[in-house]
Formats: structure tokens, C-alpha cells, sequence
């Protein structure tokens, strides 16, 4: 079972209602999301990084006692196979998250229009959908909204649910 088939029977079982925990799974995907794409262009430019300068050369000791020494030159296969790996294995990731996040965001957007209050979906869209800071949220809802008392009406909102 994935976490996603959970999450739908989860909801299904509370009569489709979304609770907080949906809108801080979504707002935990979105990071993962975002920590995914980061590292794979981090893996990207490691393995731009090898097969740019190609061959390694190092030194090591050895013979007539550890006095003579000996230059070593070669493909880090080991180490690209590995990066190659871990990229494939993340872009796989990153495509399982993107897919999950893209049903959450359904299931978030719903629940957002739901909600009576157009000022309160007004902050949840600004909050979760665009990914706002509390005080980007302020500045959207405008007149004298400050961070903190956006932060402070969503927070009263969710304690209601």
C-alpha cells in the first residue's frame, strides 16, 4: 500500500472532510519536493564534475620499504557509479512526490474553496497554495493585516476544525 492510497482511504473514511494534517502533509511534501530537486541538481554537477575532468591522478608509497613512489591514473568508475545511482534512484523519488503532491494539492484546493470565509480561503491559498510567507500573506490580504494577526486568524480557524 502507498502512502497515497492511505491517505485517500483516510479521507474517504472521514466522509472526504480534510483536516490539518492534510494541509501539513502538503505543506511537508512541498519541502520534500523542493529537498529533492536540490539534490539531484547537487548529483548532477558532482557527475558534470567528473566526466568533465575525466581521469584522476593520485600518488601512493610502496616498494623498497615505502621509499619509491607511484602515480596512479584512472576513471573514478566506483564513485560515478554510485552518483549515477543515487540520481536515478532520487529522480524516481522526485517523481513519486511530485505525483502525490499533485493530489494533495487537489484535495487542499477543495478544501480551501469549501471554507464559507472568503478571507480565510483568501490566507489558505496565499499560505498554502502560493507558498507565502505569514508576512507576504499580510501584504495580500492588505488593509491592516499584519503577520502576525493572519497567522493568528489561521490558527483559530484550524482550532475550530
Amino acid at each position: 500500500m502507498t502512502k497515497l492510497w492511505i491517505q485517500r482511504e483516510s479521507l474517504r473514511l472521514r466522509g472526504d472532510k480534510l483536516t490539518k494534517d492534510i494541509l501539513i502533509q502538503y505543506s511537508e511534501l512541498v519541502e520534500e519536493v523542493k529537498d529533492l530537486r536540490k539534490r539531484i541538481d547537487n548529483i548532477e554537477r558532482q557527475i558534470d564534475k567528473i566526466e568533465t575532468e575525466g581521469n584522476v591522478i593520485d600518488s601512493v608509497k610502496g616498494g623498497y620499504g615505502g621509499i619509491q613512489h607511484f602515480k596512479i591514473e584512472g576513471f573514478p568508475d566506483p564513485e560515478y557509479s554510485k552518483k549515477k545511482t543515487r540520481l536515478y534512484l532520487n529522480k524516481a523519488q522526485l517523481e513519486s512526490a511530485e505525483l502525490e503532491l499533485l493530489e494533495l494539492t487537489n484535495q487542499v484546493e477543495d478544501y480551501i474553496q469549501s471554507i464559507d470565509n472568503s478571507r480565510m480561503r483568501r490566507i489558505f491559498r496565499l499560505r498554502y497554495i502560493d507558498g507565502k510567507t505569514w508576512l507576504q500573506v499580510a501584504q495580500g490580504i492588505g488593509g491592516r493585516a499584519t503577520a502576525d494577526s493572519v497567522r493568528m486568524e489561521h490558527d483559530r480557524y484550524m482550532a475550530r476544525e
